[in-house]
Order: structure tokens, then C-alpha cells, then sequence
């Protein structure tokens, strides 16, 4: 079993690169709000980079919002409905069809976050 002691960054490795080379990555960390050794560590382990997974977390925030307001226009319409003690059938079949889309874009939605969170767990 591993001892946390063998987790401890008390290494360094000193490696000779051109200045251009540096500069050009310090620009790629800065671009990417990343440290140069993240870069060079998560590049080597081929390991996603914080900045992708910042991005991922941002995308999948957004997912979320996206079909928060969904199930906001759903309530709005059955409030609507109720309200009315009537919906055409015509309404129905519609509402019905949309409710099914949406249904099916929440199920590939969680395939596509599934496949995400299995990459980033096989990073770490």
C-alpha cells in the first residue's frame, strides 16, 4: 500500500530548453491560466490540462442551466393547462412530442457526461 510520503513533491527535474522554448510555453500557460509544471506534467502523463477540465465543468454547468430553464417552461405550461381545466388534444400531442425530445436529449446528455467523467477519473 502507498504511503502519502511517496505523493510528496520534494523532487525537481531540471531539463535545458531554448528561451524561445520557454517563452512560447510560459505564453501557453498564461493563454490556458495553467502553471508550467502542470503543463509539462499533465502533458507527459497525458492527462487532461486544468484548463480542459475547467471548460468541461463550464459546459456541463451550462447543460444544466439549459434544461433547468426546459423544465421552467414545463411547469409554466402545465400551470397553464391546469388553470384552464383545458389543452387541446392537438396542444397535447405537441407538448408530447417535445417532452419525448427532451427526454432523449437528457438521456445522451448523461451518456456524453458518463463517457466525461470516465475520462477524467482515468486522468487522475
Amino acid at each position: 500500500m502507498m504511503d502519502m510520503k511517496d505523493f510528496e513533491k520534494k523532487n525537481s527535474i531540471k531539463i535545458r530548453i531554448s528561451n524561445i522554448q520557454k517563452e512560447n510555453w510560459k505564453k501557453i500557460c498564461l493563454k490556458k491560466q495553467i502553471s508550467l509544471t502542470s503543463l509539462i506534467i499533465d502533458s507527459v502523463e497525458n492527462r487532461i490540462l486544468d484548463d480542459e477540465r475547467r471548460k468541461v465543468l463550464a459546459f456541463i454547468e451550462k447543460q444544466d442551466n439549459i434544461f433547468g430553464k426546459i423544465e421552467n417552461n414545463i411547469n409554466q405550461v402545465a400551470k397553464i393547462a391546469n388553470g384552464q381545466k383545458f389543452i387541446s388534444e392537438k396542444e397535447l400531442t405537441s407538448f408530447s412530442i417535445h417532452i419525448n425530445e427532451v427526454a432523449n436529449l437528457k438521456k445522451k446528455q448523461i451518456e456524453i457526461f458518463i463517457k466525461i467523467f470516465s475520462l477524467i477519473a482515468n486522468d487522475s
